[in-house]
């Protein structure tokens, strides 16, 4: 007989408590393997694909695309026996094997996937065509969310649907333009650019008197503003400034681009940045601590975990390079190749973005020469990266057009000093004026 399990929104690890569903890899009907990818997730730290621990046939989803939902509350049923393969056994004469399916009390614990902490869920089986259905304890109703706007449910595909939510415009304010009410692209453009009704709107959000729109504080969002706002209050920042010479780092690279070690690889600005702090921090260990304001105490860290803030459709995210202190130049670059690619694909995991040591913000990619970057919660520092403009330099009495760039460390002042911040800044701004400096490192 059928065997119906729902399968919950889970806790990827990072405390989540809720998460808006982006995306269904899955529809009813399709058969699934253990571990297969069924869905798409955004938390509030970057979008996460979630496997099904089981293996069957998807009867239900119980949630729509671009809703928000708690976590533990079911967003999928799955029979995990549609072939029924007791009954098939019964009617052949022979004894079933002892099942512990028809054993298991009506309500059984959902066991989340490995790495999954998601809370306890209740799953029932439906009772067999022609049964009497025993009424379900109280305790095993599950929360299945619920459609907005009294149960209506906007006609679009999930492409739409994410563009819609990257753009802000609410689907249930629209009226489908295609075949049946289905909502496009051209439609969800329509109401982010203000041409749409003035009932559609009022729901998206555009007002036409004033010409401003309002977007929910979500997400990624809303969890970089509230990380801001804690770090900005909570350490004292100090901010200090550099304008360095960086032609010879630029000789060097376009050096190293031609050589064997190189090949294939993107050397960037970036990549001498990041082996620039590695190398400082040893020097002043203080600048890859931390205070621990429960412990009452400063924690000193023996590895570098760099983070990278990096700009994203979803908002600004940091992922980590692990032990970057440990890797080359070469390796530094590949990584940071490969960190940028999977975070402007929105890719990112929540594990990659926790216990960072120290953070990069590369503003110089903007073609901004500076700014004051705020501490991200957990470290004590942080460095902004500003554009390399060719400028008038002194060089040897004589003026001279050199490749110039500017650097600005902001630092929690419980944990460093101006002399300790002063000496990685300066120390930073050596080896990026002059690579051969590493050498006496």
């Amino acid at each position: 007989m059928p065997e119906y399990k729902q399968f919950p929104l889970s806790d990827t690890a990072e405390g989540l408590t809720e998460a808006d569903i982006l995306d269904w890899k899955v529809k009813p009907g399709d058969t699934v393997t253990v571990n297969q990818i069924v869905v798409e997730i955004e938390t509030a730290k970057a979008a996460v694909e979630l496997p099904i621990p089981w293996a069957g046939v998807i009867t239900e989803l119980l949630v729509e695309p671009g809703q928000t939902v708690e976590v533990g509350t079911p967003i999928l049923t799955v029979d995990v026996d549609p072939g029924g393969a007791a009954a098939t056994t019964a009617a052949n004469g022979s004894a079933p094997a002892k099942s512990t399916v028809d054993e298991a009390p009506a309500e059984e614990e959902m066991k989340p996937l490995v790495g999954y902490g998601s809370k306890a869920v209740s799953a029932h089986r439906r009772a067999r065509k022609g049964s009497t259905p025993a009424p379900a304890p109280a305790a095993a109703a599950a929360p299945v969310a619920q459609p907005a706007r009294g149960g209506y449910v906007p006609l679009a595909k999930p492409p739409v649907r994410k563009l819609a939510k990257d753009l802000g415009v609410d689907l249930h304010a629209l009226t489908g333009s295609a075949d049946g009410g289905v909502i496009t692209r051209d439609d969800v453009q329509r109401a982010a650019t203000g041409s749409v009704s003035t009932v559609e709107s009022a729901a998206t959000g555009y007002d036409p008197a004033t010409r401003e729109r309002r977007v929910p504080i979500k997400g990624v969002r809303k969890a970089t503003a509230a990380a801001m706002v804690q770090s900005a209050y909570t350490a004292p920042h100090v901010t200090e400034f550099l304008t360095i010479d960086v032609t010879p780092m630029m000789e060097l690279r376009a050096k190293l681009k031609n050589s064997r070690e190189f090949t294939g690889v993107k050397l960037t600005p970036l990549a001498f940045a990041a082996k620039a702090v590695c190398l400082a921090a040893k020097r002043t260990p203080d600048i890859n601590a931390v205070w621990d304001e429960a412990a009452q105490e400063i924690v000193y860290k023996d590895y570098v975990h760099l983070g990278i803030a990096a700009a994203t459709p979803r908002g600004l995210v940091v992922p980590k390079i692990r032990d970057a202190d440990a890797m080359s130049l070469s390796d530094l670059a590949s990584a940071l190749g490969e960190l940028t690619d999977t975070a402007r694909q929105g890719k990112t995991t929540p594990a990659d973005m926790l216990n960072g040591t120290f953070t990069i913000s590369n503003v110089g990619v903007f073609g901004v020469d500076t700014g004051t970057p705020i501490i991200n919660p957990g470290e004590s520092a942080i460095l902004a990266v500003g554009a390399i403009r060719d400028t008038p330099w002194v060089v040897d009495g004589e003026i001279a057009v050199r490749k110039v760039m500017q650097l600005s460390l902001s630092f929690d002042h419980r944990v460093i000093d101006g002399q300790q911040g002063s000496e990685f800044l300066a120390d930073v701004g050596a080896l990026l004026s002059d690579p051969a400096v590493a050498i006496t490192y």
